[in-house]
């Protein structure tokens, strides 16, 4: 890699450490509420910037999201921030216990969940029940 790309790409990483991925919004308070309220299906990501597992998850996400359209269109994604969030009251109530999980919701009920899982078709599963309750 070329010097000054190299230095680019670090100064990058040093002032983005939380940077999202494509389609998924960061988790403020009562985004959620807001989004379940408006009749949205919402797909929670507890993440961490330093997290592999976290990371990983990401990468099947994104690819997915990639692979159709769908997803983004009737799905509100929403990276929580654990480092940040890993005490909040919406963190307690869905009695997350760990970085890298994945939790979908629609209306007042919770649709499935995955912790630690980095499998494609794990993930992709989750999301197409995600998909599912937001096409009913």
């Amino acid at each position: 890699m070329h010097r000054r790309k190299f230095i680019a790409v670090c100064t990058a990483a040093a002032i983005l450490p939380g940077a999202l991925w494509a389609g998924a919004a960061p988790y403020t308070t009562g985004l959620v509420t807001r989004d379940l309220a408006a009749g949205k299906t919402v797909f929670l990501d507890f993440a961490a910037s330093w997290c592999i597992t976290c990371k990983a998850q990401e990468r099947v996400i994104k690819a997915l999201q990639a692979a159709n359209p769908a997803y983004q269109k009737h799905i509100s994604f929403i990276r929580v921030d654990w480092d940040t969030y890993k005490t909040a009251a919406l963190t307690k109530h869905l009695n997350v216990q760990n970085r890298s999980t994945l939790v979908v919701l629609k209306g007042d009920k919770e649709i499935g969940r995955a912790v630690a899982i980095t499998g494609k078709r794990r993930i992709k599963a989750l999301m197409d029940a995600a998909l599912a309750a937001a096409r009913a």
